[in-house]
């Protein structure tokens, strides 16, 4: 009866095989009990729940994905602390860490950082802004959009759930069998990894599918491809990567799950399985996963550029080619991440000239920008100066890149803290700088007031000078042979850089704690900095045009479009701040809990699955279909916002424009700035 009830679980599970581990758990189920205590004290679950929870609006949404990617950044941030500070005291001594839980330390971070932290991050500013961008009034199909951000929180959430019981996997972020096959890896922990994934893939891949129909669908009159944004443009490259690149992921996951759960052997090697078939299907997602991940940063650099230079993108139809192309060209390079595993030399030059190739498109890029900014009227505002570090940090990973896509250098650093600095120095300057200079940029859109400036700026310059202090050493320690992911070393050579990551690691989390403090003291000084109008950045797209917050519907007619750049072109003709003639009544989707229902049930399977609970994944799963079941008999899907109510909303923010005064750009960062920032043509 009790294998029944619990499967495997048992006290045994609980983490105090380590006092490190129990201090986590301890930190996750006291987090967890004091946002609800707050939740419950301020009387904020029926506004948590009508509000968010189970809103259908793409804007809340995007917010909601932003915030499960900042709980994970945190977790992340410290587990790599955990791991710098174990490697400055394993020079001949075991230190503070056994090494199954380094091992399981490093496997966490990488699947936080790419899988929780990155892809929300990512996914949460298309959803914000792209509908807007585009002249939408949402995603196609909202309720999809509910259902895949469920897949990923639940997902999420088996990865806070593995700090509290058992134990996670240890076979790296890439999971890479024989090792993750039960024979190696019996406990749980492999599981948690592959339900973890399996969810967060199939949530992304619903969004790929979202976003992409969006754009062709979605379009305001007018807007033609060739008039999108750049942002707007990444996210329809993205979504057609997503589309194609995820399920080869969640393909291999569940193979990898059938070997471990009904023996069948996929990957067995003299079993008549082949574990390079996993390898291939990993990075045949993996690496259009990097440019899923980078290109949304392109995407955000080319608008935070263009407005604060206040100038036209200098080349937009190369940007936009130059973005489809990295899109196609990832797809032919993903042997380069085993150009050691014995494939012929003439396969491995193919493959190393593809990932060279690469490198022009994103040369383009980079001088476009340049260019954009060559002249203009450039303010050294937040988001500009990530895009500045960034073209600076960027290029040295990308040169570290052109390197490693040789592979003969590749057979020499195969395997070290070489890769691991390059791996960092695409994804911090690029994913990570590129997703903080959005959210500071389009912060005050979202609601309604600025960050702070000077906070905002000792962000910037903690992550900056922490990223070169932590990921510039594990050049040199790549080039003198130190093995990635050691938890013990006997060469004093290494004993010096890894000190010199340690303080780098530490200044990176003074940029979280920066991060916290900037937050905390704009929302006190809110008042103060409220940018109602919608402009505060003298913006040149069309999510600049309506409030700040927007409306829930957006725009209350559908903007038409005879430009790019269609706002500023606006603001300039004297067209911005109109009334239109009449008001019409809107339709959005009405909200449905069958959202936070998936999240709550797949948590519920992937747990289950886990620990062999079998009555308990059957439930979760006939209950997730009896939602959508339910669902699909709901005749009530829509709310109707009337057309006097629309008149009322747009009344009152046309009238808060009118009397906001213009200000010069210049004046942005002061307390002058009320959403109207006003700055010239070019």
């Amino acid at each position: 009866m009790t294998l029944f009830l619990f499967g495997k679980l048992s006290y045994g599970a609980f983490p105090f095989y380590s006092l490190i581990a129990t201090f986590a758990a301890s930190i996750v189920v006291i987090g967890a009990i004091g946002v609800a205590g707050f939740i419950t004290w301020i009387r904020g679950w029926p506004a948590l729940w009508s509000k968010w929870l189970t809103s259908l609006d793409h804007k809340r949404i995007g917010i909601m994905y932003i915030v499960v990617s900042f709980v994970m950044l945190a977790r992340a941030l410290i587990e790599a602390v955990l791991i710098r500070a174990q490697q400055v005291v394993g020079y001949r001594s075991s230190g503070f860490l056994p090494p199954e839980h380094f091992a399981q330390l490093f496997t966490t971070h990488g699947t936080i950082m790419i899988f929780f932290m990155a892809m929300p991050f990512l996914i949460g500013l298309y959803n914000f802004a792209m509908p807007l961008q585009i002249g939408a009034r949402d995603v196609s199909y909202p309720l999809l959009n509910s259902i895949s951000l469920a897949f990923t929180a639940s997902g999420a959430a088996l990865m806070m759930i593995s700090l509290c019981l058992g134990k996670f996997s240890t076979g790296g972020w890439s999971g890479y069998p024989p090792y993750t096959e039960l024979q190696f890896s019996p406990d749980v922990g492999v599981d948690y990894w592959i339900w973890a994934l399996t969810l967060s893939s199939i949530g992304n891949t619903m969004t790929g599918i979202n976003f992409a129909v969006t754009i062709y669908k979605k379009r305001a009159p007018g807007m033609y491809l060739f008039r999108m944004p750049l942002f707007s443009w990444t996210a329809l490259c993205v979504s057609i990567l997503v589309i194609f690149a995820m399920p080869p992921l969640t393909v291999a996951t569940l193979m990898l799950a059938l070997d471990r759960y009904t023996d069948m052997h996929f990957f067995t090697n003299g079993q008549g399985g082949n574990m390079m078939n996993y390898i291939n299907m990993f990075w045949l997602f993996g690496h259009p996963e990097v440019y899923i991940l980078i290109l949304p940063a392109f995407g955000v650099y080319s608008e935070t550029i263009a407005t604060f230079s206040s100038k036209t993108l200098y080349g937009y139809t190369s940007l936009v080619w130059a973005s489809v192309s990295i899109a196609v060209l990832s797809f032919t390079v993903w042997v380069h991440h085993f150009f050691t595993m014995g494939q012929s030399g003439n396969i491995n030059a193919v493959f190393g000239i593809a990932t060279m190739l690469i490198a022009i498109p994103t040369g383009v890029k980079i001088y476009d920008w340049m260019l954009t900014m060559y002249r203009g009227r450039i303010r050294m505002s937040g988001p500009m100066l990530y895009a500045s570090a960034f073209m600076i940090l960027f290029a040295v990973g990308g040169g570290a890149g052109v390197l490693m896509a040789n592979p003969g250098f590749d057979y020499q650093v195969h395997n070290t803290l070489f890769l691991v600095a390059h791996f960092h120095n695409m994804l911090i300057p690029g994913l990570l700088f590129g997703m903080l200079s959005g959210y500071h940029y389009w912060f005050p859109k979202a609601f309604g007031f600025r960050l702070n400036e000077k906070w905002g700026r000792a962000v910037f310059w903690f992550w900056s000078i922490g990223f070169v202090f932590a990921f510039m050493p594990l050049y040199a320690l790549g080039m003198l042979g130190m093995p990635r992911r050691s938890q013990e070393y006997f060469e004093p050579t290494y004993l010096p850089y890894t000190i010199v990551a340690m303080i780098g690691a530490l200044l990176i989390t003074g940029a979280l704690i920066c991060m916290v403090i900037q937050l905390v003291v704009s929302i006190r000084e809110r008042h103060a900095t409220n940018v109602f109008v919608g402009d505060p950045w003298d913006g040149r797209t069309l999510e600049w045009s309506v409030s700040a917050p927007p409306p829930e519907y957006n725009f209350a007619t559908l903007p038409k479009v005879d430009d790019r750049d269609a706002f500023y072109v606006d603001k300039c003709n004297g067209r911005a701040y109109r009334a239109p003639d009449t008001y019409e009544p809107i339709t959005l989707p009405a909200n449905s809990p069958l959202g936070p229902v998936t999240c709550l049930t797949m948590v519920a399977t992937g747990f289950a699955l886990t620990w062999h609970i079998w009555w308990l994944a059957v439930l979760g799963i006939l209950v997730f279909t009896g939602g959508v079941i339910a669902r699909s008999f709901n005749r009530h899907t829509e709310q109707t916002i009337s057309a006097d109510e629309v008149r009322d909303i747009e009344t009152r923010w046309l009238k808060t424009a009118h009397e906001t005064p213009p200000i010069p750009v210049e004046a942005e960062f002061s307390n002058l700035n009320r959403g109207r920032a006003a700055g010239v043509l070019k």
